[in-house]
């Protein structure tokens, strides 16, 4: 993923606004702190794109966005 789709991704969580907590990805993931689940996620996408390691972290983003979108 480029940094510039990086920043597409985190643009649309900037004009959705923030979301009600919690918020269940999947049986096992809870969001409970939606500002600290975003910073946490985009902070080391940014620093490595590319990354292998951080594959589940976009994975997780690209969730919320179908779970925001479909709340919309």
């Amino acid at each position: 993923m480029t940094l510039e789709e990086i920043q597409q991704l985190e643009d649309f969580f900037t004009k959705a606004g923030k979301q009600p907590v919690p918020i269940y990805l999947n049986q096992a993931t809870e969001i409970t702190d939606y500002d600290v689940f975003l910073q946490s996620h985009f902070q080391p996408l940014k620093a490595n794109p590319n990354s292998k390691v951080n594959q589940p972290l976009l994975y997780r983003l690209k969730a919320l966005k179908l779970i925001v979108e479909a709340n919309a």
